[in-house]
């Protein structure tokens, strides 16, 4: 969710930076996941000012270039322009050296000192699409206006810079889903009032058109108000107004339209504007419709209703699926000159099953499925018609109609102070408690030394229990103003102590960081396509959401492959091409009735192994790459006797299966184009699937290093001819064997198949490296170690040993 920190400032008064406002509001429960700046030209015109053109002669050596000289304040610059239309006199813009643009089309660049065609240029006279501000590239903007040189363009242009915060918003916290509910915490956090927007001036113009509004069933609405509005003129939003919608990441659509929205996300409130033409017989009403009607919505799609989804109708059918989306026939339009605009209260969970079969989920609906306030939708459709009146024009042509038969009220909780005092851990001020909770709106209706009585408006829904009061008492008063207790400690009654997973995930973690992993946090919720596409997923195994919040988090992920190319896909369409990513995830299986589930290490590689550079140029990433960091992690863990076979299956080109004994720890492979095309990744991935279960089972804990022998080691080479059938985890286990605690450790430095060798063979060149930690090995010791490795190679997988 994201908040505006001007539009906050309409709401409540503070000077603290946008930082500062963050921490507070992160303490309190409303964790601020990042802060952005928005600008309603991107780049702010930083560096471009208004100019003046004195001299405009043509270029000697091009026909279609001018040399002119420029006043923009502080210096008169040359600048070679190719502009049909640059004369002298001109009030111009121009970007400065060393400033950079953002042009509608293409890149962004940097205006630098040139010299074209012979002649020197310090900056650019700019076209509207050069700057940002339009599409035109026929000629520069010539401006009038009686600004001074020098003045910058952002003034000129009017640009708005704002701080925009984004909420990570839990689903509990329906009340503060606007920039009034995130007001109401920070008036309790700074202890400074709250101001809304007047509707005083609020009047009827005329009685002309009424609407009658009928609601069969009051439970799936408990209130509902409404009015009309007539001769409005549909239209552009004016400037303030769009750049509060797209710094929220909205997209302005008409002025009626876009003020709904604007009251939807300042005050919680979701609103919906009808053409009052369409409504037949001036009349709404409020119901359900049959099971399998048809009705069209505003993206243009038949849908079948399942009965059960509350609708906005007139007499002759639906006008709109109640509190998530409008319908095609009655939505606003360039035609539309009157309108009636609703404003209601719904049943949560009739909006959530609707919502959910239907697929759609909309910014009303996400509000009205967790809770709205039943006592904001009449002044909020007095700010919005006031809003209408003032940008669209139009008249107040109906009393407001509000049906609210049976009035919310607020909620009465007792609570202990013992309580508050032992779930806080540190006994508080009663006069502090209350001027707490006073500050959030919850009053004290009675208090007794032990207890007090509260009252709770209802747009808090949820604070319904003494345990919920004492915790908003407590994310106000600060967790972080709950002191340790002296005494604080632990015991440990185990006489052998267990592995610490935490520990060697903890340890894992550092080890790929420091190999130049990120470590990520995937969703555990995905798209049931995934497997119904994959080839290499059950989809019978899928454990399915009933709650869904979308089709595309439907089902828990059988495997971390998906949510990790999402990733990668998010990070490659913004030219982040070279990417490795672990993560420590959970996988979810259904197995008849029951329901498994298994923690996973996944690792993914894509792209160069490292930035192209002056020493050595760049190359694409191998298997080989992600084959060491996997060994290193089963070093790590003191892991051995593992088993490596390799296999064609899905979702690979080619891969490794890692075994245990008889238990598959993991695989290692290219991933097949068809899977990464499934997440919209259009490069090569590698990708490792580890079972972090059965790892943490059968580690040995982190390997602990000694002591630096005194004794050197030695070196031997040999050159083994072998099928190409055989594998080095054949030539390394076979090598382990025989060479004995003296064999330290193997590597292959040459792999050869040509013409020079048999056909069905390769060869291998492999180093040895013995030592012995208790004494000097001597040639005698070491020929006798060689003969053995010899003999058991050329025995067991057939070597044939080049001299």
């Amino acid at each position: 969710m994201k908040i505006s920190v001007n539009r906050l400032k309409d709401f409540i008064h503070f000077e603290e930076s946008p930082e500062e406002i963050a921490a507070l509001l992160t303490g309190s429960g409303l964790e601020v996941e990042g802060i952005e700046v928005f600008e309603s030209i991107q780049g702010g015109l930083e560096g471009v000012v208004i100019g003046e053109v004195l001299t405009c002669e043509r270029h000697p050596n091009a026909d279609k270039l001018s040399l002119t000289t420029v006043d923009i304040g502080d210096q008169v610059v040359p600048i070679v322009c190719g502009a049909p239309n640059v004369a002298k006199g001109q009030k111009v813009v121009v970007a400065k050296e060393g400033c950079t643009l953002y042009p509608i089309s293409g890149e962004p660049f940097e205006i630098k000192k040139a010299k074209i065609r012979g002649e020197v240029s310090q900056g650019m006279i700019c076209a509207e699409d050069e700057i940002g501000i339009g599409e035109s590239h026929a000629g520069i903007m010539v401006l009038d206006t009686d600004l001074p040189n020098g003045t910058p363009a952002s003034a000129y242009f009017e640009v708005v810079s704002a701080s925009v915060l984004e909420i990570g918003l839990t689903p509990n916290r329906a009340d503060a889903a606007s920039h009034l509910g995130v007001a109401r915490d920070l008036k309790a956090l700074l202890k400074r009032d709250i101001c809304l927007p007047s509707v005083e001036d609020f009047n009827v113009d005329h009685q002309a058109r009424p609407i009658s509004v009928e609601v069969e069933n009051p439970a799936d609405c408990p209130r509902y108000a409404g009015l009309t509005i007539s001769n409005v003129k549909v239209g552009p939003s004016p400037a303030w107004l769009q750049n509060y919608l797209k710094a929220l990441d909205l997209d302005p659509i008409n002025n009626i339209v876009d003020i709904t929205n604007f009251i939807l996300h300042d005050l919680g409130q979701p609103l919906h504007a009808f053409d009052a033409d369409k409504i037949s017989g001036g009349k709404i009403i409020v119901k359900k419709l049959p099971k399998d009607s048809h009705f069209v919505t505003l993206d243009e799609k038949q849908r079948k209703l399942s009965g059960e989804e509350l609708m906005i109708c007139d007499q002759e059918g639906g006008l709109c699926i109640a509190g998530i989306f409008g319908g095609k026939g009655s939505g606003v339009s360039d035609a539309t000159t009157s309108i009636f605009l609703e404003s209601a209260c719904f049943s949560p969970d009739v909006i959530r099953r609707g919502s959910q079969f239907h697929g759609l989920k909309t910014d009303a609906s996400f509000r009205f499925e967790r809770g709205t306030d039943p006592n904001m939708p009449v002044y909020a459709l007095k700010r919005a018609a006031m809003l209408i009146k003032e940008i669209a024009g139009g008249e107040i042509s109906s009393e407001i109609v509000d049906l609210y038969p049976e009035p919310v009220q607020d909620r009465i909780i007792e609570v202990s102070y013992a309580h508050i005092n032992r779930l806080i851990g540190k006994v508080l001020p009663k006069g502090q408690i209350k001027e707490i909770l006073e500050s959030l709106e919850i009053n004290y209706v009675e208090e007794s030394e032990t207890h007090i009585m509260v009252s709770v408006k209802p747009y808090r829904v949820d604070v319904e229990r003494e345990a919920d009061v004492i915790e908003e008492i407590l994310r106000i008063y600060g967790f972080d103003n709950v002191e340790l207790s002296e005494n604080l400690q632990s015991d440990y009654l185990a006489e052998h102590p267990a592995k610490d997973f935490n520990k060697l995930q903890y340890r894992l973690s550092e080890l790929l960081s420091g190999m130049g992993y990120f470590e990520m946090i995937t969703n555990s919720l995905t798209k049931p396509l995934y497997a119904e596409k994959s080839g290499f997923l059950d989809p019978s195994k899928n454990v399915e959401i009933y709650n869904k919040l979308s089709e595309d988090l439907g089902v828990m992920r059988q495997s971390l492959l998906f949510t990790g190319l999402e990733v990668l896909a998010h990070n490659i369409n913004r030219r982040q091409k070279d990417l490795k990513f672990f993560e420590f995830g959970t996988v979810y299986a259904k197995e008849g009735d029951a329901y498994q589930e298994g923690r996973r290490l996944a690792l993914f590689l894509t792209g160069d192994k490292a930035a192209e550079s002056w020493l050595e140029p760049s190359r694409q990433v191998a298997f080989s790459d992600l084959y060491a960091v996997v060994e290193l992690i089963l070093e790590k863990l003191h892991i051995d006797q593992v088993e490596v076979e390799i296999v064609h299956v899905a979702p690979f080109d080619y891969a490794l299966q890692l075994r245990l004994g008889t238990k598959e720890l993991g695989k290692i492979g290219v991933v097949q184009e068809r899977i990464t095309k499934l997440a919209e990744v259009k490069q090569e991935v590698l990708f490792a699937e580890l079972d972090w279960d059965l790892l943490m089972k059968k580690a040995k804990g982190l390997k602990k290093y000694g002591e630096i022998s005194k004794f050197p080691e030695v070196r031997r080479d040999l050159s083994l001819v072998i099928d190409k059938t055989v594998t080095f985890d054949q030539i390394k286990k076979v090598a382990l064997k025989a060479g004995g605690k003296l064999l330290q450790r193997i590597g292959v430095f040459d792999v050869y198949q040509g013409d020079k060798i048999d056909a069905g063979k390769k060869a291998y060149a492999l180093s040895f490296y013995l030592q012995d930690t208790e004494q000097t090995l001597t040639d005698k010791v070491i020929d006798k170690a060689m003969d053995r490795l010899i003999q058991s190679f050329e025995k067991e997988v057939g070597a044939f040993i080049r001299k």
